[in-house]
């Protein structure tokens, strides 16, 4: 029954004209994110996207996507490795990593906030793919920038009162 509660609650709420204003944000801001990092080098899988989600081809700057993954996430930026499509590497490996843009927008970044996003996550692959033994003298500016960022966008707004 916990399901059936589950998807009754996720209805109700995208019954409400505000989850319209929301997806269309969320599409917005992934469509940002996915030109950005475009313009910045890396190739996105089936041009950019029409969804929230994105899968962004490491190949061009020589990165694994387990490095990736793991050096962003040292930068307090989320994502997954993933396979690509024909990747030549093992599963636990991949050429590439997955994005999306639901968190942040629900946090409430728009397109300024994804295209600083993809900003820094083209500086924290570029400082991978030239060092990638140590990176965490980039991964450290990243994740100031993040903090920074983040904490103009606080996850509970009413925590003070």
């Amino acid at each position: 029954m916990h399901i059936v509660a589950a998807k009754a609650a996720g209805f109700f709420e995208a019954l409400k004209p505000e989850f319209q204003t929301y997806i269309k944000n969320v599409l917005a801001n992934a469509k940002m994110l996915a030109e950005t990092l475009k313009n910045n080098g890396f190739k996105i899988y089936s041009g950019g996207t029409d969804t929230h989600l994105m899968l962004v081809d490491l190949r061009p700057f020589n990165v694994k996507g387990n490095l990736a993954s793991e050096s962003l996430c040292r930068a307090n930026i989320t994502c997954n490795k993933n396979g690509i499509p024909f990747d030549t590497e093992k599963p636990m490996i991949t050429s590439g990593i997955r994005l999306g843009s639901q968190a942040a927008t629900t946090r409430g970044f728009g397109l300024k906030e994804f295209e600083k996003v993809g900003n820094l996550i083209t500086k924290v692959m570029k400082g991978l793919s030239e060092n990638p033994e140590d990176n965490s003298k980039v991964e450290e500016e990243v994740r100031n920038e993040v903090v920074d960022l983040c904490s103009n966008f606080p996850i509970y707004k009413n925590l003070n009162k």
